[in-house]
């Protein structure tokens, strides 16, 4: 299982992507360009001290993302809040990613276009939609729990 998020443009997002990567066990791939200048200073400081635990992956291209996605058979799942099916009636695979679109503009068609499937996060009536990390978290881990990745350690005294 892999998290993915397309030309992200709020560093604070991409930090706590990196966090939920981290904290989660998944490898997180970003797909340039970033809307903000992402070197290596700005990577340690947006991960805080998670940087050291997460596994990332930068993609200079979309095409570059995708060859990655043919190479190891992941298909491409996107989180969109105008998704068919929920995260809840979908059989995830473990060798799914999990993507997310651009926090300002959403997924490009050619994000959609390439997604296996498109799915939504239920909602509140009348809500238009959450954090791009927050959904991205929920969905992480229904897909993790569904198929046996949930880390099961016993209680820590880390604090949430």
């Amino acid at each position: 299982m892999r998290l993915a998020l397309y030309q992200p443009d709020i560093p604070q997002n991409l930090g706590a992507a990196m966090r939920l990567a981290a904290c989660l066990g998944t490898p997180l791939d970003i797909i340039d360009p970033c809307g903000f200048p992402l070197n290596d200073k700005a990577l340690k400081r947006s991960a805080m001290d998670y940087g050291a635990h997460a596994r990332i992956t930068r993609h200079s291209t979309f095409s570059a993302f995708l060859a990655m996605l043919q190479q190891q058979e992941s298909r491409l799942i996107l989180l969109e809040t105008d998704g068919k099916s929920t995260i809840y009636d979908f059989a995830f695979h473990p060798t799914d990613t999990l993507s997310l679109g651009r926090e300002s503009a959403g997924s490009p068609t050619e994000l959609r276009t390439a997604a296996a499937t498109i799915l939504r996060i239920p909602m509140a009536p009348g809500m238009r939609s959450m954090n791009v990390v927050m959904a991205g978290a929920i969905a992480l881990s229904e897909a993790l729990r569904q198929t046996g990745g949930m880390a099961k350690e016993g209680p820590t005294d880390a604090t949430v």
